[in-house]
């Protein structure tokens, strides 16, 4: 099936709410990975893992169900967090 004009919507059209309400598959909290987005982080980012709330994740992945979570206090030789992965479900959502 072919696209006509009529079927494309206008590059000024608005957003549906649905498709902004969806958190992204990947995504970090460390400013120096790809994966990084600030403007989704600043709306706020609740992650749920394995059915537990949980407020010490670095970066996340829904798809591959993994999170890498960071332990409390420790560092690594550049003073970056050091961090485990973990494999689970994973869901990520918008906080209210």
């Amino acid at each position: 099936m072919t696209a006509t004009p009529d079927d494309q919507l206008p590059a000024d059209a608005p957003v549906p709410a649905a498709a902004t309400e969806t958190p992204p598959d990947r995504l970090s909290n460390n400013p120096s990975s790809p994966h990084y987005d600030e403007a989704h982080l600043a709306r706020g980012i609740g992650i749920r893992f394995k059915g537990v709330e949980r407020t010490n994740v670095d970066e996340y992945c829904a798809s591959e169900g993994w999170v890498r979570l960071t332990v409390a206090g420790s560092k690594d030789r550049y003073g970056n967090p050091i961090t485990i992965k973990q494999q689970g479900e994973v869901v990520p959502y918008f906080r209210s």
